[in-house]
């Protein structure tokens, strides 16, 4: 038995206290090469470091790379704070308690380390310093998107092009050419608004693709109906473009300018800063043609690229 060292008990610790790193965890990339590329997010190009000792790093419960507070038990096993956690501080190796016990030295070493983005193979060649890197991949313009389809959640992640064809073949949303919308929405009950969201049509316009995305749902006591466009690519692009958004009927017209969203900001963000066309029900049933027995609305529009 080692100095200081016990048999585990199913025992649960407090939790100790968290160092002043950014705390997550990645897997470990092992591949060795030469990078170049656009410096971003206080990376640079070159050769990294692969002398092995980042594999030290690995955690040998999660396989994921370790972050402070790094632990380790009386004979010197160590792994990560999550998985002290889940094997009841228990050292999986030896068996022994692991206790308080933290690597300061493998927390020491991991400062020398330099490592590429994990999105290296869809386009990032930055590396960074070890305690660099996990936030400069929360942040990485390379990174996957998320499927924007807001009917359902969906897992599936991609490039642009990846998820254009998932959209079309899974989802089956319809796809457009142009850069006019034209949709038409028609309800029978419209008294009953029960949380309701429809994506309509994803349009092609100046090489890109947008997501035009109608909702029902409540604010505050009174249920209204949103449009609203969102860009299918990062902020700094969406930016480029802008779209407007009209409804009317019985000689009253509502109109709507604005920038389309980025799909990195979720459906339900941009939903619930109310950054679209937002129609009352009253209002939207007096368009209807005024009888309040049939919710009939006719959303047009146009997107078209700033100069």
């Amino acid at each position: 038995m080692a100095p200081g060292g016990s048999a585990c008990k199913e025992v649960l610790e407090s939790h100790p206290t968290v160092a002043d790193y950014d705390i997550g965890t990645t897997k470990v990339e092992n591949n060795s090469t030469t990078t170049k590329g656009t410096l971003g997010f206080g990376g640079k190009h070159g050769v990294y470091s692969n002398n092995g000792v980042h594999e030290l790093l690995e955690c040998p419960v999660c396989s994921n790379l370790m972050y402070p507070p790094i632990h380790q038990c009386p004979n010197g096993h160590t792994l990560c704070m999550n998985c002290k956690i889940r094997v009841h501080n228990c050292c999986p190796t030896c068996r022994y308690d692991l206790g308080n016990i933290r690597c300061l030295a493998l927390e020491k070493v991991a400062e020398s380390l330099e490592l590429p983005c994990k999105y290296q193979d869809l386009g990032c060649h930055d590396i960074f310093p070890y305690y660099s890197k996990l936030k400069h991949e929360q942040h990485c313009q390379f990174r996957p998107y998320n499927c924007p389809y807001a009917g359902s959640e969906c897992s599936v992640t991609g490039d642009i092009p990846t998820l254009v064809a998932h959209l079309k073949d899974d989802h089956k949303v319809d796809m457009h050419d142009g850069c006019t919308l034209n949709h038409r929405y028609v309800k029978s009950n419209p008294h009953e608004v029960e949380n309701a969201t429809w994506m309509l049509t994803v349009f092609n316009c100046f090489g890109r693709q947008f997501c035009l995305h109608f909702e029902a749902f409540q604010l505050g006591m009174g249920p209204v109906y949103m449009a609203f466009l969102r860009f299918m690519g990062d902020d700094h692009e969406a930016k480029k473009f802008s779209y407007s958004l009209e409804v009317g009927g019985n000689g009253r017209k509502l109109t709507w300018q604005g920038i389309p969203r980025s799909i990195r900001d979720s459906h339900g963000k941009v939903r619930d800063s109310q950054d679209g066309l937002i129609i009352q029900r009253s209002l939207a049933l007096y368009f209807s043609g005024g009888d309040r027995q049939e919710l009939k609305l006719r959303v047009t529009g146009r997107i078209w690229k700033e100069e």
